[in-house]
């Protein structure tokens, strides 16, 4: 197995999902592959005071600053893409901002009119510790927001929903030691990857969490041809977890909650019933996020939560 390494620059960061991307590096099944990623805007460089921007790298698109895509070789549609998160290590600052925005939600708060309030972080990755211009301190919790495939549709895609084959999913959980499922969607898969987190509570309910680059993003990638997925599923430490996304938060929650009774049936070699059953006992549903439009919800079975016969 080869472990390589990818720099972001002006051939490698992209803003756009999309299956006619030229593939900036090609990998085996079981290589690993080590990013260095800027932030979601693009930055080179920390600003100089809270929502102040500084040089970035200019790309077409909106979106998120992603490095990529990288091309797995034998990556077929129907197959599922193995991402497992290795060792993430944040860069030394990061921004937050809320409000300034005219959402839904925004309104309904009463923030989208005047300007964007912005925090600038301070990160140490070594105590694991972000301090804000304010002096208040939050734990440092890295992983990325984004982790994805180019889709099965030709053109140019946001980056800012979540998707079936990944992207902005936004879970607080995948953080180093986890395994995250997607299903290919194109011949090579075509990862990309970004928009570092330094710290995010669930439902990243400003829209932004500690938006920060990452110094170090060890991603080994592992094709599971025999496994079939529709949605994405991950192994973290604190559990198994699956996925739903959609513009009505109720449609993400019923599609997440329906990957994890058929996860527990398969586990437990039960029917669909006795498998809701039990995961009304032991399933925790989640609001991943609610600042992308398409709207996330996890369904978590917590490590340890089952024992006995059959499990």
């Amino acid at each position: 197995m080869t472990t390589h390494r990818l720099e972001p620059d002006e051939q490698t960061v992209h803003r756009v999902f999309s299956r006619d991307l030229p593939p900036v590096l090609t990998v085996d099944s079981g290589d690993t592959v080590v990013l260095r990623t800027l932030d979601a805007g693009g930055l080179l460089e920390p600003p100089s005071a809270p929502g102040v921007q500084g040089r970035r790298i200019e790309r077409s698109g909106s979106g998120h600053a992603l490095c990529g895509p990288i091309l797995v070789r034998d990556a077929e549609p129907g197959m599922t893409l193995e991402v497992r998160i290795g060792q993430l290590r944040p860069g030394a600052w990061g921004q937050t901002f809320a409000g300034g925005r005219d959402t839904e939600l925004n309104r309904r708060l009463g923030v989208a009119d005047g300007p964007s309030h912005a925090l600038l972080w301070r990160l140490d990755s070594e105590r694991l510790v972000a301090e804000d211009q304010a002096g208040r301190t939050v734990r440092v919790r890295p992983f990325l927001g984004v982790i994805g495939l180019a889709p099965a549709e030709p053109g140019e895609h946001s980056t800012i929903p979540p998707r079936p084959c990944g992207g902005n999913i936004d879970c607080r959980e995948l953080v180093g030691g986890s395994t995250l499922l997607l299903p290919v969607a194109v011949p090579g898969a075509l990862l990309s990857a970004g928009d570092g987190h330094g710290a995010q509570g669930d439902g990243e309910v400003s829209g932004t969490a500690i938006e920060c680059p990452m110094d170090v993003c060890e991603l080994t990638l592992v094709l599971r041809p025999e496994l079939s997925l529709t949605m994405p599923r991950a192994e973290t430490p604190v559990g198994s977890l699956t996925f739903g996304f959609d513009a009505d938060l109720n449609e993400a929650m019923a599609v997440a909650l329906d990957a994890m009774v058929d996860l527990l049936a398969q586990r437990l070699d039960v029917d669909r019933r006795e498998a809701l059953a039990v995961a009304s006992v032991v399933v925790d549903l989640r609001v991943t996020q609610v600042a992308n439009g398409t709207w996330g919800v996890h369904a978590v079975l917590p490590r340890g939560a089952l024992s006995g016969r059959g499990y």
